[in-house]
């Protein structure tokens, strides 16, 4: 099972200098968890609420955003829904920089890029706002940072990568998931999917260790999905928790990973089948359809 979101991780992401302490973190992820659907405080009177996104226009082509899209299975997936006649709305760090999505933006009227850092919360806000009161089908996570091997072990635990990891593979998604929450129910699907990694289960760690920091930061993201999905259940919200397999992308090398994976067009034709068949369940699903133990 994959190590990390294959290929939309980079090994080599900048540090965050100005990220805080751990104090910082968790007051972020309470507030965070504080504006919820459902546990949000009154508005005050001289506040309007953000308005709800219209419903979709009938026959309007389903809408997917996809972070961390420049490459990997993230670029595979829109590849995928681009070529299913979904509109696509692609995002990466630097878009500008990601010569194999601007080429398929070029190839494709459905696809448009965005710039997003999931761990810039100012840029989470300003893209929120930019699609305010258009629907979103799918809300695709996929977008994640392994960090560096050599500083997640019991040799080396380094306390700012910890935090930065959790940062992206933990709190963004959440955060994300927040902002865009009025765009995916007001659409016909009302789908939230978050691509994790069989090393999040405590089962399968029982084969080997290492990568403590990205074990932790996926296990704690299925939490925090899972605990999403209770508390929207009623709003008929789907929530996913799916992990592509091992898939042969730069990441699962700079995993440590020995063996070649599959292809990413097998596994993102394999998600996106679970996808399309997603329940209420929150169960973690591998790319083949099977149950990855908690």
């Amino acid at each position: 099972m994959s190590p990390s979101p294959a290929g939309t991780s980079s090994t080599t992401r900048p540090m965050a200098t100005a990220r805080g302490r751990w104090g910082r973190w968790a007051t972020l992820a309470l507030a965070s968890l504080a504006l919820l659907p459902g546990t949000a405080p009154a508005p005050a009177a001289a506040q309007a609420p953000p308005a709800a996104a219209p419903a979709p226009a009938a026959g309007a082509a389903p809408v997917v955003l996809v972070t961390g899209s420049n490459r990997g299975i993230g670029l595979e997936f829109v590849r995928q829904y681009a070529q299913k006649g979904w509109t696509v709305i692609a995002t990466a760090r630097d878009p500008a920089n990601a010569p194999e999505l601007q080429a398929l933006a070029a190839r494709h009227r459905n696809v448009s890029l965005e710039t997003l850092d999931v761990a810039d919360s100012a840029q989470v806000a300003a893209l929120a706002a930019k699609y305010r009161g258009r629907p979103v089908d799918v809300l695709l996570h996929n977008a994640g940072w392994l960090g560096e091997r050599d500083k997640q072990s019991l040799e080396n635990l380094d306390y700012a990568t910890f935090e930065e990891v959790l940062r992206v593979n933990t709190f963004a998604p959440l955060e994300i998931s927040r902002a865009f929450m009025e765009n995916v129910l007001a659409s016909s699907q009302k789908k939230i999917v978050v691509i994790t990694s069989g090393l999040s289960s405590q089962a399968n760690t029982r084969r080997g260790g290492g990568l403590y920091f990205y074990r932790i930061s996926k296990a704690g993201v299925n939490m925090a999905m899972r605990t999403l999905a209770a508390e929207t259940r009623d709003k008929g919200l789907k929530v996913g928790i799916l992990a592509p397999g091992m898939v042969e992308t730069r990441l699962l090398r700079a995993s440590g990973y020995p063996a070649a994976g599959i292809p990413p067009q097998q596994s993102v034709a394999g998600v996106i089948r679970n996808i399309e068949n997603l329940t209420q369940d929150a169960e973690i699903v591998l790319w083949d359809g099977s149950k990855v133990p908690w």
